[in-house]
């Protein structure tokens, strides 16, 4: 017998087996007003609720929904409303610009847009032919529909939802993603940070990137509760964990750098000591972050690699028992790495060091760019556009986006290594190396540094730190210090707009 993989098992299987359990938990101050605690029951039928909705407003089968969101219950719901209901679930980076957003949502034709109420005045005129905002007024037809929704065919090839790339590299790409590739990525997922019916996770991660990484389709399947968080903040999440018991969350290297910093001034034990896992994503963490998540929160740390075109994951890299009698230190250096190929998932590098990958969680195509998915699925591999390394122990290590190597004097160099260093410095809170052009080598090495509040540190300082530790060909020829760097709604660094700045006139 074989039954199609849909995201409808996720949502089926809670509402059965965890049926009067709580759900969801949103945020208190909604600006639409807090849906509250959701059983699994309710968030079934406001799913349900959600499909007949758009039966009668006209949205078919196969029919795009955008939804520009911060996180929110009533987001979190539009993935199981949506999906599992023959619609095409298109979640946008809330943080982009009016003009960003009008291109995507006119780029996967978009039949509705659904707006966070906050973003209601930058977003009204965005053209889309029908556009709800999710203000708590529009809930009655979108949350308390009692209709029955039309039957839809299950197809586990169907397109589940189009996200687009962070656009940190020109237009954004609309990445297809199936049902086949969610439920393989979702199941897989849990499978490696151990989801289980008594997790209570909290959502640090954006919602709408990488759909929530597949964490709100497994942890419906697995029973487990999900607490919304609306703005990250280091003490809002301490705060959170202690009075949700909460066992997991995911983010990026900055979510961890601000739950670190909130715990300087933390009264009383750590929340969660012993107890929370934290995954991270989105650039190597400095070994200095890994070895304070362990020693100063008492968390588990895991570290996974992935894309939006990959669903998102491709590796995992989690503590090994071959590893316990290494010092702390090494034990987090080898932390640093990617990680691992994650169950299904081969990987390799070609002869330029670019990361190839397979399996079933890589994309079907990006929409309407054939070029772009022939390009990217050349000769039956995908292939990332990163650069990096697979050791004897089949564990990856990246070294770079292929644009962010440094090219100076014939030697390359990689920024993550340079920024690594930098970053242990007592006085840098952020950093970010890059190429600037050079008449003599080519390229030669720049940090941009974020200091630490009240913490001082000069050009040569810093240059003569790395030299001491590094080889000199890659240590900074310059510093120049910001008061912050550009990043993604995710946490990446956008390196580009920092290039764009000291690319515009040769040395």
């Amino acid at each position: 017998m074989k039954t199609p993989l849909v995201i409808n098992d996720f949502i089926d299987r809670a509402a059965f087996v965890f049926r009067e359990r709580k759900g969801i938990i949103d945020e208190d101050d909604q600006p639409g007003g807090s849906l509250g605690e959701l059983t699994n029951s309710d968030v079934d039928r406001m799913s349900k609720s959600m499909a007949a909705a758009l039966d009668e407003l006209g949205i078919g089968f196969g029919e795009r929904v955008a939804i520009v969101s911060k996180n929110a219950a009533r987001m979190l719901i539009s993935f199981f409303g949506v999906t599992s209901h023959g619609r095409i679930l298109v979640p946008i980076n809330f943080r982009l610009q009016r003009s960003e957003i009008t291109y995507i949502v006119q780029h996967s034709d978009a039949s509705l847009l659904l707006i966070d109420p906050e973003l209601e005045e930058m977003l009204a005129d965005v053209p889309c032919p029908k556009t709800i905002v999710l203000n708590g007024e529009s809930d009655d037809l979108l949350f308390r529909n009692t209709s029955t929704p039309a039957a839809c065919h299950s197809d586990e090839d169907a397109l589940a939802t189009i996200n687009y790339t962070s656009g940190t590299t020109a237009r954004p790409k609309g990445v297809q993603l199936t049902h086949r590739n969610l439920w393989i990525n979702a199941t897989v997922f849990g499978l490696h940070t151990g989801v289980n019916e008594r997790d209570v996770y909290l959502h640090t991660l954006p919602m709408f990137h990488c759909n929530g990484w597949g964490m709100p389709f497994v942890l419906a399947g697995m029973g487990a509760q999900q607490i919304v968080l609306r703005q990250v903040d280091g003490q809002r999440i301490l705060q959170l964990i202690e009075q949700h018991g909460v066992t997991l969350l995911c983010g990026a290297p900055t979510v961890a750098v601000m739950i670190l910093q909130a715990a300087q001034t933390w009264d009383g034990p750590i929340p969660g000591h012993g107890r929370v896992r934290i995954v991270v994503a989105g650039a190597p963490p400095p070994t200095e972050v890994i070895l304070r998540i362990q020693n100063e929160l008492g968390w588990e740390f895991i570290q996974i690699y992935g894309l939006t075109e990959t669903s998102p994951l491709l590796t995992v890299n989690r503590e090994r028992s071959e590893d316990d009698q290494l010092e702390p230190e090494t034990r987090a250096r080898k932390l640093g790495r990617a990680g691992a190929p994650a169950l299904g998932v081969s990987l390799k590098t070609d002869h330029d060091g670019e990361v190839l990958a397979r399996g079933n969680v890589v994309l079907d195509a990006y929409w309407s760019d054939p070029d772009a998915t022939a390009r990217a699925l050349k000769d039956d591999w995908f292939h990332t556009g990163d650069g990096g390394t697979i050791d004897t122990e089949g564990f990856l290590t990246i070294s770079d986006r292929k644009k962010d190597v440094i090219i100076t004097g014939g030697e390359n160099v990689s920024s993550i290594e340079v920024e690594d260093t930098l970053f242990s410095h007592p006085a840098v809170a952020e950093v970010a190396v890059v190429a600037t052009p050079d008449r003599k080598w080519g390229e030669t090495v720049t940090a941009l540094v974020v200091l630490k509040p009240e913490s001082t540190a000069n050009e040569s300082e810093l240059i003569e730190y790395s030299r001491s530790r590094l080889a000199h060909f890659k240590c900074p020829t310059s510093v120049i210090f910001r008061p912050e760097l550009p990043r993604t709604a995710t946490g990446k660094l956008q390196k580009y707009k920092l290039r764009e700045s000291l690319w515009t006139d040769d040395k």
